[in-house]
């Protein structure tokens, strides 16, 4: 996959580069936030987006992480979208970035929310004796791809139930038996460890 670099006079940055420093160009990047539109910021949860227009290009949407530098995603307007990561002493300038196709987006932003979302429901069932929570996911090839959670007849079957369902970094909380699955969806599910060695079974083998 190809990357490159958003500063005009910069070499190619891979994301090796990400923790390392590297040399600024002062070349003004066609990413950087002044100059570029006004930013909005946005409260999700407890961290603050910062949403900036960038004219002719798309939007930025990034925020700042522990380590000082800021990290987001740029949506084309063509509809592909790159990941970004500022240089750690200039926040509007683009140190390095990444295309993304949507596929590679939605699977990056289950990993990263899917953990999160099975270490809370563990800390809720953690005086539960028995009950454990685990991930399972709906592959390519899976007999219920395109098939609804009501056909799995999981909660009949292994007394598991399918507590919500990450997909391209949605949460899906407590979905129906209409709710209907297609591949690289990611069940968190929460039952026994034979009932969750069952469910996965189900989930691949029908």
């Amino acid at each position: 996959m190809k990357r490159r670099c958003f500063l005009v006079a910069d070499p190619l940055i891979t994301p090796s580069h990400f923790g390392s420093h590297t040399q600024k160009s002062t070349s003004p990047s066609r990413f950087r936030n002044r100059g570029a539109g006004t930013a909005h910021p946005v409260r999700l949860a407890v961290v603050n987006v910062d949403v900036t227009p960038l004219p002719g290009i798309g939007v930025r949407k990034d925020f700042e992480v522990a380590a000082g530098r800021r990290i987001g995603v740029v949506t084309h307007r063509d509809g592909h979208i790159e990941l970004i990561v500022s240089y750690p002493d200039d926040p509007d300038a683009i140190a390095a970035s990444l295309p993304l196709t949507n596929e590679e987006a939605a699977a990056l932003a289950n990993l990263l929310g899917a953990p999160q979302l099975v270490a809370r429901l563990r800390e809720e069932h953690r005086d539960l004796p028995g009950i454990s929570t685990r991930q399972l996911p709906i592959a390519d090839g899976s007999p219920f791809d395109g098939r609804t959670l009501g056909e799995t007849g999981m909660r009949t079957r292994t007394k598991a139930s399918i507590v919500a369902v990450m997909r391209a970094g949605q949460i899906h909380p407590s979905p129906g038996p209409d709710f209907t699955f297609t591949a690289g969806d990611l069940l968190v599910v929460v039952g026994t460890s034979e009932g969750l060695d069952a469910a996965g079974k189900i989930l691949t083998h029908g």
